[in-house]
C-alpha cells in the first residue's frame, strides 16, 4: 500500500488510495448499482468545516479505501456513483476528533449534519481529555450528549435528574410539570416509581451515550402519557469480556447499602449480559400536618399530627439480555428483568392532638400501623429485527409482565382525653393481594424511497388485573367490615396502529404520523356491584415542521394529541389507613383524558434555545384531598380534573468557560392552572392557578491535568408549584459531587452530597371555600453517598446493557 499527499491552500491532505485489486473488484460492482452520499460537516458552534478529509473505508476491512473527497467551504461533501454496499464514513480534519460512521448505502443518501468535536487541548496547565456535555436540537426533540464528559460517573438516574428541564416532585421525574416516561433504546422501561429509580441507579452512566428529551413524542410511541426520556446507550464494537463490582453508602438520617455486580462477554455472533443488584435500605420519612375542620354546630377544630414512617427493605434487581447475530441483516434479541423485594415493611406512628382554634388542647389520639409487603416483578422480552437492502428495517416483539404483591395492615388507634384518660380503642387487620399480568405485540416497518422515510407498525396490548382485600376485626379476625371487602378485576385491550412520514430539503424539515388506538376496557367492584365498561377509538395525529434560515437560526413549530389513561392503582377502589380518619382511596369510574400540545422553538447559533409552549391536559386524573366536616375525615383519591392546562417560556444554554469549566442553565416561566369539583363544597368549581419560576443551574468541573478528577455542582429552584388542589411552597437544591478515577481507569471513587441546605422538601397547602389543609413531607433529601467501582476484563468494551420493554408497566 502506498500513500501520496495533496497540498491545498495551507492545508495537508494525506490520501490513502485502495488496494488495486480491492478497487477494480468494487469498480466493477459499481456498474450494477450506484448512488450517492452527501453531507455537511460542522464545529460544535454550527460553523462550517472547509477542507477536511472524508474517506469511505470498507466495513469488514478498515485499512482499505473506497473513495476520498475534500469537505466545500460551506462544509459540504458529496459522493457520486458509489456501489451499494456498507461503508465506514471517516472524517478527518486538524484540531478536531476523528468521526467515523457506519454508513448502509442502498439508495441516494443526505447524511444530517455532521458535527466535528475539538481534540483535547492545554489550558492554564490543565489537560482535557473528557469533553462536554452538548445540547442539539432535532426536528422532534431536544437531545443532551454526555458521552465521555464529565457527567459519564455515577448512575444513569444522576444523569436524567440533571438533564435540562427534569425536575423530581413527589418520587417523579416530571417535564413541564407532568410525569414523563422513560425509554432506553428507543424501549419503554418504566416500571413503579421507586423499582425505576432502582433500575437506573443501578445502570452504569458510562454506557450512555445521550438523552433525549421529546416532549411531543412522535406517532411510533405509543399514545399514552408526557413526555418521553429516551437513554441511548453507546453500542459494542470489539470481541471480548468486560466485568464490574461496585458499590455504594449512602448516609441519610440512616445508613443505606447498594451492592451490584455487571458481566458482559461479546463473541463474534452472541453478546451476553448480566447483572445483580442488591440494595438493602431502611429510610425515614417525618410528616407534619394540620386539618382545620370548621363547624357550624360547636367550636371549630384544628387537627394537629405528626407522623413517622421507617421503611426496610432488600431489593434484589437482576439483569439478564442475550443478543445473536445471524448474519447482518437479523438478529434476535432476549432480555429478562426480575426485581423482588420480599418482607418490606412500614411502621408508621401518628400522633393528633385535636384542640380548637385558639389552641386549646382537649384531646388526642395515636395510631401504630404496621404494612408488610412482598413484591416480585419479572419481564420477558423476545424480538426479532431483519435489515433490507434498501436500508429499511422491519421488526417483530412480544413482551410479558407478570407482577404480585401481597399486603397485610395492622392500625390499632387510642383515643385520649384532655386529662390523659384512654376514651376508646380500634384496632382491625387487612390482607390485600394483587395480580397483573400485562402482554404486548408488535411489529414495525421502517423504509425509504428517495429522501422521504416512512415509518408504520401495529401494537396489541392485554391488560389483566385481579385484586382483593379484606377487612379483619383484629381480636376476632372475623371479617366484620363487609362494606370496606371487596374483590376488582379490570381488563384492557388496546389494538393500536400507526403511520408516519418524514423528509428534508434545502433548509426545511418536516414529519407527520397519525396513530390510532382503540380501547375496551372492562372494570368490577364485587362489593358494590359497580362495572365499568368503557370502548372507544381515538386518532392521534403528530405534526413537525423545522425552517433553518441559516447556520445560526432555525425556527421548529410542532403538535401532537396525546391520551392520559389511568393507573391500576388508582383504579382500585381499596382504602389504604394512616387511621381511622385519614385515608387514601381508587376510583374505579376514572376516565382516560385526551390532551393537546403545541410548540414554537427558536435555535440561535446551536447554543441558545427558546421553547414558548401550550398544553392542554384535558380532564386528566389528578390526586385530590377533600376533608369531611361532619365526620372529621379526610381522603385522598384520584379524580378526573374538569379542565387542565399549562403554558410557558423556556429558555436553555450550554457553554464551556474556560476549558476545565462547562455550565448549563435552564429556565422556565410558565402558568400551571387545575379545575375541579369540590365534592365536600356542594360541587363548586374551583380552579387552582400558579404563576411561577422554574431555575437549573449545572456546572461541571475538570480538576486534573490527566482528567482523572472532575466535579460537579448544580443548584435547582422553584417559586411555585400545584399537584391537584395542592400548592407548594418554594424550595430549592443544591448539590456537588465529586468523581476520580484509579489505576489507568480500572476503578473509581465518587462522593456526592445531595440537597446541602436541606431545602428540597416543602410544604404543601390545600385551601379554598370549606377546605383547609397542610402537610410538610420531610424526606431523606439531604444525604451523602461514597461510592466505589472497579472494573476487570476488558473494561474500556462498550456493552449491550439495557432495560427490557415494558409498555405497559409504568401504570403498575
Amino acid at each position: 500500500m502506498f500513500e501520496f499527499f495533496v497540498n491545498h491552500s495551507k492545508y495537508m491532505i494525506r490520501i490513502y488510495p485502495p488496494l488495486l485489486i480491492t478497487l477494480l473488484f468494487l469498480s466493477t460492482n459499481s456498474l450494477f448499482a450506484q448512488y450517492s452520499l452527501k453531507g455537511k460537516l460542522v464545529t460544535e458552534a454550527n460553523n462550517p468545516v472547509a477542507f477536511a478529509n472524508v474517506i469511505l473505508l470498507d466495513s469488514q476491512d478498515s485499512t482499505t479505501v473506497y473513495k476520498g473527497v475534500i469537505s466545500e467551504d460551506n462544509g459540504e461533501f458529496s459522493f457520486e456513483e458509489v456501489a451499494s454496499n456498507e461503508y465506514l464514513l471517516k472524517v478527518s480534519f486538524v484540531g478536531y476528533e476523528e468521526y467515523l460512521q457506519e454508513i448502509s448505502l442502498n439508495s441516494d443518501k443526505k447524511i444530517k449534519r455532521i458535527t466535528l468535536k475539538e481534540v483535547a487541548s492545554n489550558l492554564d496547565e490543565v489537560t482535557i481529555k473528557t469533553r462536554k456535555p452538548k445540547i442539539t436540537r432535532s426536528i422532534d426533540r431536544i437531545t443532551f450528549d454526555v458521552e465521555n464528559s464529565t457527567l459519564s460517573s455515577g448512575s444513569s438516574w444522576d444523569i436524567l435528574r440533571q438533564t435540562p428541564g427534569v425536575i423530581m416532585s413527589q418520587d417523579q421525574l416530571q417535564v413541564r410539570n407532568s410525569n414523563v416516561t422513560v425509554y432506553i433504546n428507543d424501549r419503554k422501561v418504566q416500571l413503579t416509581a421507586d423499582e425505576l429509580q432502582t433500575l437506573l441507579q443501578s445502570y452504569s452512566a458510562e454506557n450512555i451515550k445521550s438523552v433525549e428529551v421529546i416532549i411531543n413524542p412522535p406517532a411510533r410511541y405509543d399514545a399514552e402519557g408526557g413526555a418521553i426520556l429516551n437513554i441511548n446507550t453507546t453500542s459494542a464494537i470489539s470481541p471480548g469480556y468486560k466485568g464490574s463490582i461496585e458499590g455504594a453508602y449512602t448516609q441519610g438520617i440512616v445508613p443505606k447499602y447498594q451492592m451490584g455486580t455487571s458481566h458482559y462477554w461479546k463473541g463474534d455472533k452472541l453478546n451476553v449480559f448480566a447483572n445483580y443488584t442488591y440494595s438493602p435500605r431502611k429510610e425515614i420519612k417525618r410528616d407534619n400536618s394540620y386539618i382545620n375542620f370548621p363547624s357550624d354546630f360547636e367550636a371549630d377544630q384544628r387537627w394537629q399530627t405528626d407522623f413517622e414512617r421507617v421503611t426496610r427493605s432488600q431489593a434484589h434487581n437482576a439483569n439478564i439480555i442475550l443478543d445473536y447475530d445471524f448474519d447482518e441483516k437479523n438478529k434476535l434479541s432476549f432480555s429478562s428483568n426480575l426485581l423482588f423485594s420480599p418482607d418490606k415493611t412500614f411502621n408508621n406512628s401518628v400522633r393528633t392532638d385535636i384542640a380548637t382554634q385558639a389552641n386549646t388542647s382537649f384531646s388526642n389520639f395515636l395510631t401504630d400501623s404496621d404494612v408488610t409487603t412482598d413484591d416480585s416483578n419479572i419481564a420477558l422480552d423476545l424480538s426479532y429485527t431483519h435489515s433490507f437492502e434498501n436500508g429499511g428495517t422491519i421488526s417483530a416483539g412480544a413482551h410479558f409482565t407478570k407482577f404480585d404483591q401481597e399486603r397485610d395492615q395492622m392500625v390499632e388507634t387510642n383515643y385520649f382525653s384532655g386529662n390523659g384518660e384512654m376514651v376508646n380503642s380500634i384496632a382491625f387487620n387487612t390482607e390485600a393481594i394483587q395480580d397483573i399480568n400485562i402482554f404486548t405485540a408488535q411489529i414495525d416497518l421502517s423504509t425509504s424511497l428517495g429522501e422521504t422515510t416512512f415509518e408504520s407498525g401495529l401494537k396489541l396490548s392485554s391488560i389483566d388485573s385481579e385484586s382483593g382485600i379484606d377487612f379483619f376485626d383484629a381480636e376476632s379476625l372475623e371479617n366484620l367490615y363487609d362494606n370496606l371487602s371487596d374483590e376488582f378485576h379490570y381488563d384492557e385491550k388496546v389494538y393500536a396502529a400507526y403511520a408516519s412520514a418524514s423528509r428534508e430539503w434545502e433548509k426545511w424539515s418536516a414529519k407527520l404520523g397519525l396513530r390510532g388506538e382503540y380501547t375496551d376496557l372492562l372494570g368490577m367492584s364485587f362489593s358494590t356491584d359497580k362495572l365499568n365498561t368503557q370502548e372507544y377509538f381515538e386518532l392521534f395525529p403528530t405534526a413537525y415542521l423545522q425552517y433553518r434560515a441559516s447556520d445560526n437560526h432555525s425556527f421548529t413549530l410542532d403538535y401532537s394529541r396525546r391520551i392520559e389513561r389511568p393507573r391500576y392503582e388508582s383504579l382500585n377502589p381499596f382504602r389504604y389507613f394512616l387511621n381511622e380518619n385519614d385515608f387514601n382511596a381508587g376510583n374505579p369510574n376514572l376516565r382516560a383524558a385526551i390532551g393537546n400540545n403545541f410548540n414554537l422553538n427558536y435555535s440561535l447559533m446551536g447554543r441558545y434555545f427558546f421553547d414558548l409552549y401550550y398544553r392542554d391536559n384535558g380532564k386528566s386524573p389528578a390526586s385530590l384531598a377533600f376533608q369531611d366536616n361532619q365526620n372529621l375525615t379526610i381522603r385522598r383519591m384520584q379524580a378526573n380534573l374538569l379542565e387542565s392546562k399549562g403554558y410557558g417560556l423556556d429558555v436553555t444554554h450550554g457553554r464551556s468557560v474556560t476549558g476545565w469549566w462547562y455550565t448549563q442553565l435552564y429556565a422556565s416561566l410558565f402558568h400551571e392552572e387545575n379545575t375541579f369539583l369540590a365534592v365536600e363544597s356542594n360541587n363548586v368549581e374551583v380552579t387552582n392557578e400558579i404563576d411561577a419560576v422554574f431555575a437549573q443551574f449545572y456546572n461541571a468541573f475538570t480538576l486534573s491535568q490527566d482528567g482523572t478528577f472532575s466535579g460537579n455542582l448544580s443548584f435547582t429552584y422553584v417559586s411555585d408549584f400545584i399537584a391537584g388542589s395542592y400548592n407548594f411552597d418554594p424550595f430549592s437544591t443544591l448539590s456537588i459531587g465529586l468523581r476520580k478515577a484509579l489505576w489507568n481507569n480500572r476503578a473509581e471513587l465518587s462522593l456526592n452530597i445531595n440537597d446541602i441546605f436541606n431545602n428540597t422538601n416543602t410544604r404543601l397547602t390545600s385551601q379554598y371555600l370549606n377546605q383547609d389543609n397542610s402537610f410538610f413531607a420531610r424526606e431523606e433529601m439531604r444525604y451523602v453517598r461514597v461510592g466505589f467501582k472497579y472494573n476487570f476484563g476488558n473494561f474500556r468494551l462498550e456493552d449491550n446493557q439495557r432495560s427490557i420493554d415494558a409498555a405497559e408497566r409504568d401504570r403498575l
